[in-house]
């Protein structure tokens, strides 16, 4: 089968090309992100790929034809995910918002290029959004380009990733074969008592995550693992991994701020505290521990500031690293994130897991090699 050519809109530092990437099938001709340290760090690991950095109103198949030579119908699968923010049950959920309207966006580069599947990637609160109303004009806007729909939710827990975090990944196919998802691979300790879940492997754990990770407190730093890898994932997540650890440093936070941290129990809130040392503001998961036997809650963007959604380290007296943040995600250590702390944070908290789209690549592989058994893709022209 003929390599599978890829265009990544929306790419952000890269979480959802990694699958693809690391696949000699599959071929990313090119990425469009309009952040520039954002674009960069998309750079810095996906090399061979044409990174178009500029809003994707000023991105499509005029570029692609200038550079490429691409024609309707060269490229086979169109992938990526609007900014969520606008749809977030977190945020303000504004259809006002013009970043609720880049599907727009996507949408027009899906009817310029014509591609024989693409997949669509966003936050859950997408599909509540207006009573369901938006996702639903969503759909049927791609439905009118002769694509077969279809959408699901998925948990990235379920795919050996140490975080809850669900996503509703919509894809579109043109060809007589249906889609599959991929099958979880793990699950709760919850769901044992199904004789589907007893096959599955356990969630991973913050610990399974960033136990070789040195214990540091607020405003240190250290660049040596604390010790040889202790599982799977971890000697996953250290293949090719630099000799010195990476962006493992913690802000300064002040005094009375530490001592917050430090009198919250393992999972604790602000309501385990003593008085006096209770914030006067903030949300109920804010000033919150992690459990060092869960799974993470989602990372967000946010995930070094200990007034931010529950992110506060389980036994340090501060929030995540960049690092920490980075292996929740399932950034492998030899990843290459750029900017600021907060650029990194924003590139980390944005990304689709690296896993996940792995599982999803195999899934579009299949995908793919079921509808072309014996011809490569680019022979079946619209």
């Amino acid at each position: 089968m003929k390599k599978i050519k890829i265009i990544d809109l929306f790419c952000g530092v890269g979480g959802l090309s990694y699958g693809f990437a690391h696949d000699d099938d599959f071929e990313i001709v090119a990425a469009n992100e309009i952040l520039p340290n954002m674009a960069h760090a998309y750079e810095l690991n996906h090399p061979a790929v044409k990174v178009y950095c500029k809003p994707v109103e000023e991105f499509g198949i005029t570029d692609l034809q200038k550079d490429f030579g691409i024609k309707k119908g060269y490229i086979d699968l169109l992938v990526g995910g609007p900014p969520c923010q606008a749809y977030s049950t977190v945020g303000k959920r504004s259809a006002d918002d013009p970043r609720a309207k880049l599907f727009q966006e996507y949408y027009r580069v899906l009817k310029e290029l014509k591609p024989k599947a693409f997949l669509f990637e966003n936050v859950t609160g997408l599909l509540s959004m207006q009573g369901g109303k938006l996702f639903a004009d969503i759909v049927s806007l791609f439905e009118t380009l002769g694509y077969f729909v279809i959408h699901k939710v998925l948990n990235t827990a379920d795919y050996g990733i140490p975080q809850i975090r669900e996503r509703v990944i919509i894809v579109g196919t043109k060809g007589k074969n249906k889609f599959q998802y991929p099958e979880p691979t793990h699950s709760s300790s919850e769901n044992s008592d199904s004789l589907f879940t007893q096959k599955l492997k356990p969630y991973l754990t913050l610990s399974d995550a960033i136990s070789d990770l040195p214990f540091i407190k607020s405003g240190e730093e250290s660049f040596d693992y604390q010790s040889e890898p202790q599982n799977e994932f971890q000697k996953q997540m250290r293949i090719n991994s630099p000799d010195k650890l990476q962006n493992h440093n913690a802000p300064n936070n002040n005094p009375k701020l530490v001592r917050l941290m430090e009198s919250l129990p393992d999972g604790g809130t602000p309501a385990d505290l003593p008085k006096d040392l209770r914030p006067t503001s903030g949300f109920a998961n804010t000033y919150c521990r992690l459990w060092w036997n869960r799974p993470s809650i989602t990372i967000t963007r946010n995930l070094g500031t200990p007034s931010s959604s529950r992110c506060i380290h389980p036994k340090a007296p501060r929030a995540l690293t960049t690092r920490e943040g980075a292996r929740l995600q399932s950034f492998p250590d030899s990843y290459i994130f750029y900017g600021s702390r907060s650029d990194k944070n924003l590139q980390i908290g944005n990304a689709v897991p690296p896993l996940l789209s792995v599982a999803l690549k195999d899934s579009m592989k299949r995908y793919f090699e079921d509808l072309y058994p014996h011809a490569p893709p680019h022979t079946a022209q619209e």
